[in-house]
């Protein structure tokens, strides 16, 4: 679906530290077409504050994917999201979200996507806790590298994720775990498991394809259970991994579903970038086209 407006106005909402220079080049673009309002934002207060002040603005996520799941969250637990056109400019570290979508990492750039007003509906997952997830969520090996990487981000940026990644491939944890896939069970403890992502969005840790064949508009959620045993196993799903063919691996099961639940011992999580834990399960299910998201018109 299509959507243009010759006159309309931007909330541009944003995070302290943000590059003012890229963030001057968006804003300097969307006024071309409209008013904008920019809201700095450094907490739920903050933000709920500058979504208050909305009325009937485009709402423009500028910031990387944990401020995209802020901005999402907010508007999810006001019971607003299914009233508000959402653009995206990325000025993040991965910018998953962003890539996973096609809109362009050039600020002005991804600025004119936002002019030309071309929506999507957009899925969404919801946990059993009511959290949100808007790209996607790993378990396992992957979430491991996303907490060494934190650190590492802070000092080096987008180069963090590969050192996570490398500190983590020494000594892969695996865990024994029930996954359930719309209510059919698809692991069990029985086998340990080095990884279960569910992917809304197809990638992660800047630009990494998870989850490859992930669509976040097409009314499903695609799941990946890993099992490779052995160093030499592990060593090629590696390799795999980065190419985006892990998926087609005997040891790996590439499933499709609507609701998938994760429970055993205790598992740490990798939610849009952030994690959190550890927890013994979650339940994750699909709301599917649960707010517009505006894109390229060729996405």
């Amino acid at each position: 679906m299509a959507r243009r407006c010759d006159q309309v106005t931007y909330l541009v909402v944003t995070n302290p530290g943000t590059d003012e220079v890229a963030l001057d080049r968006a804003i300097t673009t969307l006024r071309a077409a409209g008013d904008v309002r920019r809201a700095v934002t450094s907490s739920a207060d903050e933000l709920d504050a500058a979504l208050d002040g909305r009325r009937g603005a485009t709402v423009v996520v500028a910031g990387g994917d944990g401020t995209m799941h802020a901005v999402i969250a907010a508007l999810h637990r006001r019971g607003e999201l299914g009233e508000v056109t959402v653009g995206l400019v990325p000025l993040g570290t991965g910018n998953d979200f962003a890539r996973g979508n096609g809109i362009p990492l050039d600020p002005a750039a991804a600025a004119r996507v936002v002019q030309a007003g071309h929506s999507r509906a957009m899925d969404l997952l919801v946990d059993d806790r009511g959290e949100v997830v808007v790209n996607s969520v790993h378990v396992g090996a992957g979430s491991e590298a996303a907490r060494r990487a934190e650190r590492w981000k802070e000092r080096l940026g987008r180069v963090g994720y590969p050192i996570g990644a490398a500190l983590t491939a020494l000594r892969p944890p695996t865990l024994r775990l029930r996954v359930e896939v719309d209510g059919d069970v698809v692991g069990t403890p029985d086998h340990r498991v080095l990884q279960v992502a569910v992917g809304n969005g197809p990638q992660v840790g800047g630009g990494t394809p998870l989850v490859p064949e992930a669509e976040p508009h097409d009314g499903r959620l695609d799941v990946i259970v890993s099992r490779p045993v052995g160093a030499l196993a592990m060593a090629a799903y590696a390799v795999d991994l980065v190419r985006g063919r892990h998926h087609r691996r005997r040891d790996v099961q590439d499933l499709r579903g609507r609701e998938v639940t994760v429970a055993g011992e205790a598992f740490w999580c990798s939610a849009d970038g952030e994690t959190y834990g550890p927890v013994r399960q979650r339940t994750w299910r699909l709301e599917p086209a649960a707010y517009a998201l505006l894109v390229p018109a060729t996405a």
